[in-house]
Formats: C-alpha cells, sequence, structure tokens
C-alpha cells in the first residue's frame, strides 16, 4: 500500500531538526516514496544544498517579515495545504512544530491526518525556572492529548516520552535519528605533534551554551590547543568578544555555518559539547562516526548509552564549568577504540532510518489510507512552490 506522508518546515536554516527532516525527505524520495514537504518560506543555507535533490514547495512570496512570525505564517496557511494535497499522515519533524501540530488538529477536526511528532529535545528541561518548567510540563501533557504517535530518537527517551506526554506504551515508537549517509572507513590519525584540535558543532545559541566552553577552555586548555566553534548563530558577536576578554582570540576560531563537517571532524582530535539541553544530539553520532573522543555535559538521557558508558568519552554535569575545564585539561589522556566508535553509530545511518520511519507511518495511516484522496487540485497560479505535487506525481 502506498501512502502519502507531509512533511512541512518553516524554512530552509540550518537547524538540527530541519536538516534531519529533510534528509529523510530525501530518502523517501529516492525510493519513491509519496513523500511532500512544505516550506512555509525559502530562506536558508540548505536549500542550495538541497536543491534538485528534494521536490519541495513553498508558501506563497510576500514582503511581509515572516521568520518573525513563521510559526503563525504556518498555522495559517498548512490547513489549505492539507486539504489540497490530502495526505495519509503528516510528520512533524521536532519539538518546535509541536504547537503547529496541535493547532492542526484544532482546525481541521476529524479532517486532520494522524500526526507522528519526533521529540527532538529533553522533556524535562531542569534548566528552566519551575514556574516555566510547570508550564512547560502542562504544555506536554497537552500534546500528548492531541498527536497520535510519538518518536523518540534512542531507547533511553521511552521511559521520558511516556512519563512527560502522558500517553500509553503503544503511542511511543523509538527510532534512531537519520544523521548520517553512510559510515565511511575511517581515516589514519597520527598523534598530535603539538597541541590539540578541539571541535564543537552548533548552533550559538543559549542552549549550547558555548560561554561556558570558552571559559572552561581557557582554563583548562593548554599551550597550543585549540578550539574550533562550527556554526553560526545570535551569539556569535558576544561570544567572540568573550573569546578576546578571556585572552584566547587567537586559539579560538570561528568557522560559521559550514557543511564539511565531517572533513573538520575528521581533522579534530576531540569533540566538545556544552549543551543545557538535548535529546539525541547528532554531533556526538557525527564524532563518534569518525571515530572522535568525546567530552559532553549531561544534557540528554542518551548521553550514557551513547558513549558506552564512558568508553568512548568523559561526561560532566550540565552548567558546571571546573568539571569541565578539568576533562579539558586532562584530554591527552583519554584514549578510544575509534573503530568500535564507529560500530556503535551504525544505526543512525538515513537509509535505516528512514526505512523505520515509513513502517511507523504505515502503521499510524492503518488500512484506511488512500480511502479518502481524490486528485489534488492544482497549485494555485501566485503559488512560490517549486513544485508542484499532482496525485503523488512530481
Amino acid at each position: 500500500m502506498s501512502i502519502r506522508v507531509l512533511t512541512f518546515l518553516h524554512s530552509f536554516e540550518s537547524g538540527g531538526v530541519e536538516r534531519m527532516a529533510l534528509r529523510l525527505v530525501e530518502q523517501w524520495q529516492k525510493a519513491g516514496v509519496d513523500a511532500p514537504v512544505w516550506v512555509g518560506r525559502r530562506d536558508g543555507p540548505m536549500r542550495t544544498i538541497h536543491e534538485g535533490r528534494v521536490c519541495y514547495e513553498t508558501g506563497p512570496q510576500t514582503h511581509l517579515p515572516v521568520r518573525h512570525f513563521e510559526t503563525l505564517w504556518m498555522i495559517l496557511l498548512l490547513p489549505g495545504v492539507i486539504r489540497r494535497l490530502r495526505p495519509d499522515a503528516l510528520f512533524c519533524a521536532g519539538n518546535s512544530y509541536a504547537i503547529v501540530a496541535v493547532a492542526m488538529k484544532l482546525l481541521l477536526g476529524k479532517r486532520c491526518p494522524p500526526i507522528v511528532a519526533k521529540i527532538s529535545n529533553d522533556l524535562v528541561r531542569a534548566d528552566m525556572p519551575w514556574p516555566a518548567r510547570a508550564a512547560y510540563h502542562l504544555w506536554l501533557r497537552i500534546q500528548g492529548r492531541f498527536i497520535n504517535r510519538f518518536v523518540g530518537m534512542a531507547e533511553p527517551m521511552r521511559r521520558e516520552l511516556r512519563s512527560m506526554l502522558g500517553v500509553a506504551e503503544a503511542r511511543v515508537s523509538i527510532v534512531a535519528d537519520p544523521v548520517l549517509d553512510q559510515l565511511l572507513p575511517l581515516e589514519q590519525k597520527a598523534a598530535p605533534a603539538g597541541g590539540l584540535r578541539f571541535i564543537s558543532v552548533g548552533r550559538l545559541a543559549p542552549q549550547k551554551d558555548q560561554d561556558l566552553m570558552l571559559r572552561a577552555f581557557a582554563i583548562g586548555g593548554q599551550p597550543g590547543d585549540t578550539l574550533c566553534l562550527v556554526g553560526d548563530g545570535p551569539l556569535e558577536a558576544r561570544l567572540r568578544a568573550l573569546a578576546s576578554a578571556l585572552g584566547i582570540a587567537d586559539r579560538v576560531i570561528f568557522t560559521g555555518h559550514r557543511t564539511d563537517t565531517t572533513a573538520l571532524l575528521s581533522a579534530s582530535d576531540m569533540f566538545l559539547l556544552s549543551s543545557r539541553y538535548e535529546g539525541v544530539p547528532a554531533v556526538i553520532v557525527e564524532a563518534l562516526a569518525v571515530g572522535l573522543p568525546v567530552i559532553t555535559t549531561d544534557c540528554a538521557v542518551s548521553i550514557g548509552p551513547l558513549l558506552q558508558g564512558g568508553e568512548f568519552g568523559i561526561t560532566i554535569p550540565v552548567g558546571q564549568m571546573t568539571p569541565l575545564a578539568g576533562a579539558i585539561a586532562s584530554a591527552r589522556a583519554l584514549k578510544i577504540d575509534r573503530a568500535a566508535a564507529a560500530r556503535s553509530v551504525e544505526r543512525f545511518t538515513a537509509a535505516l532510518s528512514a526505512k523505520d520511519y515509513m513502517t511507523l507511518f504505515h502503521q499510524v495511516a492503518g488500512p484506511a489510507a488512500n480511502a479518502h484522496r481524490l486528485r489534488p487540485v492544482p497549485v494555485p497560479a501566485d503559488s512560490a512552490g517549486v513544485t508542484e505535487w499532482r496525485g503523488g506525481q512530481r
């Protein structure tokens, strides 16, 4: 049975949720699956990367500053897209899209297809002050009442999802994130002759807490050690100023957004992550895939299993600068079995993940899938859509 799965995204900005979603869609479309993707606006560096590889449709051209109210923009336009394309299931690619998913259930009622929502971040959110945390936990229970199926990215998330969302076991599935295109042979790496080359990959934003990382590196980094920060974001100017104030500006490299992260990781000696919260950090999976040791905060329930209880790296408490500085100072003593680290993340390849998700969509859509679908009406003449979807044909 062929089904149609619609994925909705705000834009082509370089967020991890969008990156993983587009990787899944590309796999589905390549396999001949009827998998349209609707993007609220065409902005973002990933559009160039996926142009010609993913068939997509965008919201109408407008002079309005849509990026400042992109969630409302999507809630206004997506019901019409759903009515026209008549998907059998909707894919909610991460926590940040849950409000859109719930809105579709409220606006469309019984006409809303079943929704599969991937949980891309920690649900406990111990980083929040308690009033905000209590409100957030209430919001999770609301999601649990409306969304049909939740997907965690690693087995340790299962209990957390059931507890925080208030849902039965049957409504929780585990599917590994499609972090890797494929596992590549490990490159031979000589022991560093000079200082260690530390690397961190992630958006320069409060969640990632690179402020803590820079302060810890200033204390624990040895002469000749360097730190490469790969990514862009709203805190870049502040972090550059902090590096200067700490006297380490000459040893900290800001690369901005890069698409060659695998090559950058392979050329490094140690991976750092200082996040306050995560789901299953894709960057740790990428680091292990090239045999890179990891120093990370305990920012998700998945960290322990990912690092095999310390076999592949060091875990320190969230927000604690002294332990992080100590781990950086002792990094030269951290040795791992690079081949074993790479083998441990084989399940995170895109092809396997895409297949598992499609099995899940068939389960959620059920035997009635396709029965309701009529030929979609034509795309409006003023649509900015790059691809017109006609009954699943591109």
